[in-house]
């Protein structure tokens, strides 16, 4: 008996090496999977259950089983799932009776990240209304763009935004909305004062049969993304698509017991859906802050002993670049989720900050794909594996950087990219895995579809990114394509930056582009224009115009003056070679420029002024 107990542990020992050295990753694939198929049959339950079970009935039944436990700490105060909820109710019943609200309105938030923005948003879900995320960033026609899209008629906005409000009042009242400010009064004739209602409603919960038609494929929300319009578009999420964005903390192994730290705009998928989401769906407590402070960051964190972070690249970066301290350790911080942070920094933070295990994501708002890093492998995005690509298929194709489109073959179809090559990313549209689209964008829906890829008929979502499958099955993310490009932790439409820049008196055609800088993650404005007869470069009225009508991550900080604009044979404007070319003035004969914000105008881009962008003297 002992020489087969003997024998058989010796069998294990060698199963577990050769499995730690042919397999190095199976035990976190095998638990990764099995948390996955766990979530996954959740999803389905409640895709089936009657009647529907949202997120919203999620947080009341985590009110229910814990009215005292701390949902939200803002700025030195405590919020419990129980007030939370009531004061979701007197939002939901100063709404139905000033604004007549009923299921399937649309509400467009224009919140900064505050308490307020979630009990507003809980308070129209159990009312049954869509409500439409504003980026508080956006100013004028982006502003009225955004609101129109999504077919809202109520507009709900912080005191501190008042002015953004005001400057579009004219075009909102014209179109019979109902304007409503964060406040207990407002001298403005047009806008609403919504806070002295709030106080005066009842806290009594509302019928569940003021949501009675909510099922999983109605429309919770609309986010915001930028593309190759020109302007935002609103991607519409539905609640299957919010109780799949919640799962991803479960999926990392986040716990009830964590505390979950949110410094990234709520507007954002990131912040709205992966973050307050998926702290209800998990029961835990939320750390928010109005926004992200990389000198306040682990002093918040040690003393609201966090244990789950967020982050973008940027966020990441800001951290690392702070001054090193003794204590940098000493924290209860053991969860990092986001996306978008280089390698060297993740090597930084880790050597640091501690042993973080950071899940490093891969998703969009409006895909219908997303991979998750659940192994810490330093640099990479995700992995394929068997029981994802069976639920959610997708595959890499050839794509012609020059054309931007995808290389097709003989028969019309697209090339699967081989294994350690770099192609753009599409999923397979399905029943489960559905592609909804934008609100009011029939156009740029269709130009994210695309069809005949591996087989006739068939049709997937164009990503508009390019990755690339190692042998080990890692996913690593290579870049972006067309006319969108990240900085800041945004995306940036280029040819609404172009019709900001050709507003400017002097200015005739613009080509805005994305160009990187050392040391920063994605791509910083850049535009190459052409001047009109007769004009030279006006920096202040192009300075005026940038800083007037588009956010800070938006501006291009560099201009490059040409005699005309390259195009290709269908008459696009080419930028591959601008890109290539970037901003350097001793590489560059054309005249070029910076914005300078110190100055407030643009000055020529002289060696000295790159050498210190470089060198990291400017911060950008």
């Amino acid at each position: 008996m002992y020489i087969w107990f003997t024998v058989l542990a010796g069998l294990a020992i060698l199963s577990l090496s050769f499995l730690k050295t042919f397999f190095p990753y199976f035990g976190e694939d095998c638990v990764y999977i099995l948390r996955s198929i766990k979530l996954g049959i959740r999803l389905v339950k409640y895709k089936r259950i009657k009647p529907f079970y949202s997120i919203l009935d999620c947080f009341l039944d985590a009110a229910k089983r814990h009215p005292s436990k701390i949902f939200l700490h803002f700025e030195g105060r405590d919020y419990s799932y129980g007030e939370v909820d009531k004061q979701s109710n007197k939002v939901a019943r100063a709404l139905q009776a000033d604004a007549r609200l009923k299921e399937g309105d649309t509400v467009a938030l224009f919140l900064a990240n505050e308490p307020s923005f979630v009990w507003t948003w809980l308070g129209l879900a159990k009312l049954g209304c869509p409500a439409a995320l504003l980026n508080f960033n956006i100013r004028s026609k982006s502003l009225l763009h955004c609101f129109s899209c999504c077919g809202a008629k109520v507009i709900i906005a912080s005191p501190e935004l008042l002015d953004a409000v005001e400057e579009v009042l004219p075009t909102l009242r014209e179109q019979g909305i109902s304007v409503y400010l964060l406040s207990d009064s407002c001298s403005v004739e047009g806008i609403n004062s919504l806070s002295d209602k709030i106080s005066q409603a009842s806290v009594q919960p509302l019928s569940r049969d003021l949501r009675s038609n909510v099922n999983i494929r109605s429309t919770a929300l609309y986010i915001y993304t930028s593309g190759t319009t020109g302007l935002p578009k609103a991607a519409v999420v539905t609640h299957e698509r919010v109780w799949a964005a919640s799962f991803i903390q479960a999926a990392c192994g986040v716990t009830s017991e964590d505390i979950f730290y949110i410094n990234l705009p709520l507007y954002h998928s990131a912040g709205f859906l992966i973050g307050m989401t998926g702290a209800i769906e998990r029961g835990m407590t939320i750390i928010l802050r109005r926004k992200f402070s990389a000198s306040q960051f682990w002093d918040d964190c040690r003393k609201y002993n966090v244990t789950v972070m967020q982050y973008i690249g940027e966020t990441m970066r800001y951290l690392c670049n702070t001054p090193k301290k003794d204590n940098e350790k000493n924290h209860k911080v053991r969860i990092a989720i986001g996306n978008g942070v280089r390698t060297d920094i993740w090597s930084e933070f880790l050597h640091r900050f501690g042993d973080i295990k950071v899940r490093e994501l891969y998703a969009a708002t409006e895909g219908n794909i997303g991979f998750i890093n659940y192994t810490s492998k330093i640099g990479a995005v995700g992995r394929v594996n068997f029981v994802h690509r069976f639920f959610f298929p997708y595959t890499l194709i050839k794509f012609d950087t020059e054309k931007e489109e995808p290389v097709r073959n003989s028969e019309g179809l697209c090339i699967e990219a081989a294994r350690g090559e770099t192609g753009l990313l599409v999923g397979k549209i399905t029943q489960r895995s559905p592609f909804v689209g934008y609100a009011g964008n029939k156009q740029q829906t269709e130009k994210k579809r695309l069809r005949d890829v591996l087989k006739k008929g068939d049709l997937y979502f164009n990503t508009g990114d390019l990755l690339r499958f190692d042998h080990e099955n890692f996913v690593y993310f290579q870049d972006r394509v067309g006319d969108t490009f990240r900085w800041k932790g945004e995306n940036v439409a280029t040819s609404e930056v172009a019709d900001i820049l050709t507003m400017a008196h002097c200015i005739l055609e613009a080509n805005v582009y994305g160009v990187k800088v050392e040391g920063h993650e994605g791509r910083i404005g850049m535009a190459a224009v052409t001047l009109k007869e007769g004009e030279t470069f006006d920096c202040l009225d192009t300075y005026k115009q940038v800083v007037t009508y588009l956010p800070a991550y938006a501006r291009p900080r560099f201009i490059r003056i040409q005699p005309c604009l390259e195009m290709t044979g269908t008459f696009k404007m080419k930028k591959v070679k601008l890109v290539e070319e970037g901003f350097h003035p001793a590489q560059i004969k054309d005249p070029l420029y910076f914005l300078d914000p110190e100055k407030k105008t643009y000055v020529p881009l002289t060696e000295e002024i790159y050498k210190a962008i470089v060198s990291r003297e400017i911060k950008l």
